[in-house]
């Protein structure tokens, strides 16, 4: 394997993840793409792409506020505001920003209302950071923003232009400590699935799979669980991406996607059970399901496209859907970093028409799903995949060659039940028999009775 997994104390005896080296590589791949744009700087509210420019994070609490943000101008360093005393804690412990990080609050969201000036107050802000630098002319790349601030800026004379498809480029192409932490992210889900396999068994509820994956996960150092999927039973197909509280019965086909993340890197990651035994369908649906998955993988390695990946993968109307948008999300592939969704962007909905690149660097799940032929149960995996130089190396590593039972066996006087087996046993012909004997000699009766 040539990729490492390392303990998560920092230690004197073994070089680990180096973090000096991880904000210096992503500072300096954002600063040479903005360089050969035509922006003068650019401004993010995102917190991934803050996180990927200033090296703070204050806490998963303020992902969805759009309450902080970072100029990162031309040929200089990032400038960040931050909520709060949090600005004063980054001048203290995050020296690579020092008097750079400053405080600074928009309307979060509407919280604050216009006659406040919160939005004014930004847009001065950033105004005056870029007269300093003679940029105020220049085009202002932006990521996402609330309206109001995005007219207050305009009001300032500064010209707006998508910054994103800047950020979303240079996160595409992941560094050497991005890909060890990408990998420690997945060596934890490993350990929650093994976990969830023991301890899966009739009566267990999807909330309560949960519980146990985040437990575990935060237990070996995540810093975020964003979501656990657990989907079982009936629920399968269509598939509903949400957990409820549906209790695990005897021949339950149940599938699970874990998404976390250790050190901002996040996990996307399904993996499918079933309880006690499977049917003769569900087996047959994750096979399916495993051999499209396996095809695309095979494709895995530098200089590929993404339209030849997909081309491997089922058109929607082959499992039931009536075209690739409805269809959108169920085979797929996707960038996978600070976020769940990066580029590359790999679906039959765009990648025909619109290919990738696969490239070293590129760190992407690929997941497939089938539904069986019962109408109801349904299987879904994914694997994370590294893209080498020569190759790939696939990081998820809970086994999933073959679908796997949990809780069983159930014991018999004649042994242990078959683990392939229908919830319906199927119809014995002595039994058959016997039924259509008790028939006839029921019918034989009645006649006798009726003659006297």
């Amino acid at each position: 394997m040539a990729l490492k997994t390392y303990g998560t104390m920092g230690v004197d005896w073994e070089q680990r993840i180096d973090y000096d080296r991880l904000r210096r590589e992503r500072l300096a791949r954002i600063k040479d793409l903005l360089g050969k744009s035509s922006m003068g700087a650019l401004l993010c509210f995102d917190m991934n792409n803050v996180r990927y420019i200033t090296s703070t994070n204050i806490g998963t609490w303020a992902q969805d506020k759009i309450s902080r943000f970072t100029l990162l101008p031309q040929k200089d360093e990032p400038i960040l505001w931050d909520f709060g005393s949090a600005a004063r804690h980054h001048q203290l412990h995050c020296p690579w920003l020092g008097d750079r990080s400053r405080p600074g609050i928009p309307s979060m969201r509407g919280a604050m209302t216009p006659e406040m000036g919160r939005a004014e107050d930004v847009a001065k802000k950033i105004k005056i950071e870029l007269e300093k630098r003679g940029l105020q002319k220049e085009p202002l790349g932006v990521d996402i923003l609330e309206p109001d601030v995005m007219v207050a800026l305009q009001r300032e004379g500064i010209t707006i232009v998508n910054g994103h498809a800047l950020m979303c480029e240079a996160r595409e192409i992941k560094t050497e400590d991005e890909i060890t932490l990408l990998n420690m992210a997945a060596m934890m889900v490993d350990a929650a699935y093994y976990d969830l396999y023991k301890a899966m068994k009739p009566g267990m509820r999807e909330n309560e799979a949960v519980a146990l994956v985040a437990e575990r996960l935060y237990d070996m150092g995540s810093e975020y669980v964003e979501g656990v999927n657990a989907i079982s039973g009936e629920r399968c197909s269509p598939h509903p991406h949400l957990f409820s509280d549906r209790a695990l019965r005897p021949g339950d086909p149940v599938y699970y996607d874990i998404l976390h993340s250790y050190m901002g890197y996040r996990t996307c990651y399904y993996r499918t059970f079933a309880v006690g035994s499977a049917s003769r369908a569900l087996v047959d649906a994750y096979k399916r399901c495993r051999d499209y998955l396996d095809a695309s993988i095979e494709l895995i390695q530098p200089g590929r496209l993404t339209s030849e990946v997909v081309s491997v993968w089922p058109k929607a109307q082959e499992f039931g859907f009536p075209n690739e948008e409805a269809a959108f999300a169920l085979q797929m592939g996707h960038g996978i970093g600070l976020a769940i969704w990066e580029r590359p962007m790999i679906s039959r909905l765009v990648s025909l028409e619109h290919p990738h690149e696969i490239k070293p660097g590129m760190v992407f799940a690929l997941e497939t799903f089938w539904p069986s032929t019962d109408g109801w149960s349904a299987a879904r995996i994914e694997e994370e995949i590294v893209v080498t130089k020569t190759g790939h190396e696939v990081i998820t590593r809970f086994p999933a060659e073959e679908l796997l039972v949990a809780g069983a066996p159930f014991v018999t006087v004649g042994g242990t039940l078959p683990i392939v087996r229908e919830t319906e046993a199927p119809r014995n012909p002595e039994v058959v028999e016997m039924i259509a004997r008790a028939a006839r000699a029921e019918a034989e009766h009645e006649k006798v009775g009726a003659g006297h």
